[in-house]
This record gives C-alpha cells, sequence and structure tokens, in this order.
C-alpha cells in the first residue's frame, strides 16, 4: 500500500502519466491482490519509517500533511474494496471485483455526472479523477502470469525460465484506456478557451423560445450561438473533435464488448432463458428474422425504437436468442431440453442475422443502457482484471457519448440559426453559402 501512495506521488511529478504507466514493469507479483505489496511489511520495517522515507523521496514540494491525508483516503477505499462494500464486517459484501467495478462506476458518475455543457473539469475533480483512478488501477499492476524468458547462468548456460510479467489482456487494454481517458480530459480543456457559443441562464430558460432545443433533450441547458451563426472556423473545429471523440467512443465500445465476451454467462441467467428464440423474441420478430430473405436494415427500420425502454426490449430479446440458438447447437448430441425441429443450418443462420442486428443496434443506439445479459455478467464477475477493463471501458463509453452528443447539441442550435437566418434574409435557395445542409 506504501509503494502503491509512493508510485502515485512519483507519476505526480513525472512528464506524463499515461506515459509512466504504460512504460512501467511491474512483474514479480503472483496474486490478484487488492492491496498491492500487503506481503511487503514481513521483512520487519516498521510503516511509520517507510512512510517518513518516503516524504523525502516525494519532494520538499509535497505537503506532509497531503500526503497523509492522501494514504487514509487510499486505506479507506481498499478497505471498503476487501470488505465487499460491507463495511460492518457482517461478511454480506459482494465481490471483490463486483466491489471494484462499483468503485470505478461510482467515481466516474461523481467526477463526470452527465455532462451537460461542454465545459472543462474543475481542476480539484480532474486531480481526484487522476489520483483515485491510478489507486484503483494499481491493482492491475499486479495481476500476472508465467512466460517463458531466456537466463545465462553464471557458467555461460542458457536456461529456459519461468518469469511474471502483467496479464496479457491487461497489458493490451489498460495502456489504450489511459490514452482514451487523456484524450476525452483534453477534448473538455478545449473548451475552456473562448468559443462562440455559450449557454442560457435559468431565468433566460423561462422567458425564451427553447425551439432550438431538442424534444428529447428538454432537461439540457440551452446551447446559444450568435445570430449569424457559428464562424466556418469554428464550425470545422467542432467537427474535428466531434469526429475525433466519435472515435473515443468506438474503441471504448469494441473494449467493453470483447471483456463482456471473455466473462462466463452465468447459470443464473441461463436458467431464466425461454425454451426457444420463438418464445424469446415473440412471433412477429421471429417471424421476420427468418424470412428467406432478410436485410437487417430494413427491419430495424421497420421497429419501434420510440423510447429507450423499447431498444433496451429489444436488445435483451436478441441477445437471448442468440445464446438460445448457441446452447441448442453446441447440445445437439443427445437428448437436451432446448431441443427443436429446426435443423442446425438454419439455426446458425438464424444467430448469425441475430448478431448482426445486435452490432447495428448498438452502433445505431451507443447510450442505450447495459442489457440483462450484461448485469448479470458484471455482477456474478469475480476476475478482478476483467472487471476493472470492463467498468473502466464503459464509464469512457458513457463518457465520450455525453461529450459527443453536447457537441452535436451545439451544431443543431447553430444549423437552426443559419436556417432562420437564411429565411429572414431570402437566401432564394443558396443555403452553400451559409453551410446549411
Amino acid at each position: 500500500m506504501i509503494r502503491t501512495l509512493t508510485r502515485r506521488y512519483t507519476l505526480r511529478t513525472s512528464s506524463s502519466c499515461n506515459r509512466t504507466r504504460m512504460s512501467s514493469d511491474n512483474s514479480g507479483k503472483y496474486h490478484q491482490n487488492l492491496i498491492p505489496d500487503a506481503n511487503d511489511d514481513d521483512d520487519g520495517m516498521d510503516i511509520r519509517n517507510e512512510e517518513q522515507s518516503m516524504v523525502h523521496h516525494v519532494g520538499a514540494g509535497t505537503p506532509h500533511h497531503d500526503l497523509q491525508s492522501d494514504m487514509e483516503m487510499m486505506k479507506e477505499r481498499f478497505a471498503k474494496l476487501l470488505l465487499g462494500e460491507d463495511m460492518s464486517g457482517g461478511g454480506k459484501g459482494v465481490y471483490s471485483a463486483l466491489a471494484l467495478s462499483n468503485a470505478v462506476t461510482n467515481l466516474a458518475a461523481w467526477i463526470f455526472g452527465e455532462k451537460g455543457k461542454l465545459e472543462p473539469l474543475a481542476p480539484e475533480r480532474k486531480a481526484r479523477w487522476r489520483k483515485e483512478m491510478d489507486w484503483l488501477l494499481s491493482v492491475t499492476d499486479h495481476i500476472v502470469e508465467f512466460v517463458p524468458s531466456q537466463q545465462i547462468s553464471k557458467d555461460g548456460t542458457n536456461m529456459e525460465v519461468m518469469v511474471t510479467r502483467q496479464r496479457s489482456d491487461l497489458l493490451a487494454n489498460i495502456p489504450g484506456l489511459l490514452k482514451l481517458d487523456a484524450i476525452l480530459i483534453e477534448t473538455l480543456d478545449n473548451f475552456g478557451q473562448e468559443q462562440e457559443f455559450w449557454y442560457a441562464s435559468k431565468n433566460e430558460n423561462q422567458d425564451m423560445d427553447n425551439s432550438s432545443q431538442r424534444d428529447d433533450k428538454w432537461w439540457h441547458p440551452i446551447v446559444k450561438v450568435p445570430e449569424n451563426g457559428l464562424s466556418e472556423t469554428s464550425r470545422k473545429r467542432l467537427q474535428y473533435q466531434k469526429e475525433s471523440v466519435s472515435q473515443v467512443l468506438k474503441a471504448a465500445m469494441n473494449i467493453n464488448a470483447q471483456v463482456l465476451s471473455e466473462i462466463q454467462i452465468p447459470e443464473s441467467y441461463i436458467d431464466s432463458l425461454p425454451k426457444n428464440g420463438r418464445e424469446s423474441l415473440g412471433d412477429s420478430i421471429y417471424k421476420s428474422i427468418t424470412v428467406d430473405s432478410f436485410d437487417p436494415l430494413q427491419f430495424l427500420s421497420a421497429m419501434d425504437f420510440s423510447t429507450e425502454h423499447k431498444v433496451l426490449d429489444f436488445k435483451n430479446r436478441i441477445e437471448a436468442s442468440i445464446l438460445i440458438w448457441k446452447r441448442k447447437m453446441n447440445q445437439k448430441d443427445g437428448w437436451n431440453p432446448w431441443g427443436s425441429g429446426i435443423s442446425s443450418g438454419k439455426r446458425e443462420l438464424f444467430e448469425v442475422r441475430a448478431e448482426t442486428i445486435l452490432l447495428l443496434l448498438k452502433q445505431q443506439f451507443p447510450g442505450v443502457a447495459q442489457s440483462s445479459l450484461d448485469i448479470s455478467k458484471i455482477q456474478e464477475n469475480r476476475d478482478v482484471g476483467l472487471a476493472i477493463q470492463e467498468s473502466y471501458s464503459r464509464v469512457l463509453e458513457s463518457l465520450a457519448f455525453s461529450v459527443m452528443s453536447r457537441i452535436e447539441d451545439v451544431l443543431h442550435a447553430d444549423s437552426l440559426t443559419r436556417t432562420r437566418r437564411c429565411s429572414e434574409i431570402d437566401c432564394s435557395g443558396d443555403t452553400d453559402t451559409l453551410g446549411i445542409k
């Protein structure tokens, strides 16, 4: 624990927190331990002496009381994780993986909330996000695997020995997630500069025309732009930032989907499934998917996705049907309760169609809530490494979607303003000069 906090302050004084973590080598740990180096006390070193030496290591610029405060806060955080969020000690806590996932989710909710405006994070919030995420991510440095390595002995003999390194999935995904995190924070910081748009105050909201506000986002602050709309430079800059955040969103979604696919499906979820795909999807959807000529885009365009609840319900049905068809194909030898009269070839075709629909649905509605399958996996998962990757990618995905939506709000307000201005001055159909599409 002491070394974890020491590393935090060392990273703070480095040129780049993210690059330091990416390049650091943390081999030699053999367990998924929520308090790193907890066994280091066995060497008889007094913790108080180590804390004192750590103060000198940090440097004269770091106040001692700040170090002690962070130390106590970190101890409290890890104690809560070890007890599975049950601070009473009654043994009613959740799995450590779920406790860690909840810690990341709750921290992100407190730091970011629902981004209603395009503005930088407050300095204290940004500092707390970086500090506490570094604490939580430090757990992954101690989740390792054995890999072969060549070693030359004193007599010159070349031997192959097993050494430890960070688990391969963590080694691949954590640096990428840190980079995505840095891009989003930098994007928000860029909106601290002088902008051509602003947000109406509460008093203005009550008195002004809300025609520039989208009906599905009535609770967000109203975006205001100049009478003639944004300048071409500002508009292009917003488009570029939107594309950048869109790439972050896609990357976070891909990592999250990959991690979720590696988490084992709980038996409780499997037991709750219907016995066949028709019962899961309903007769209407089932007939549409199983027709000879199938077009997924046309199928989705005919569905009613007017509310988020309907999107989520449809997503749950599709995921359940995919799992049912997969289990039927895997259990085709001998009798099983999942069997039916449909051939394995058709069942495989239906599964591919359903997976295509699910992929298109996630792309069309990236901000939709988690499905029943995802929630079940997260709650029953016991792999700490997967829990950190899933929760970190999920909160970054949510933040990226919120930032991109707020950029779209500004562009939407700009488009309405320019259209209104064009109608007032009678553009005679020449809308290209104003950038109206």
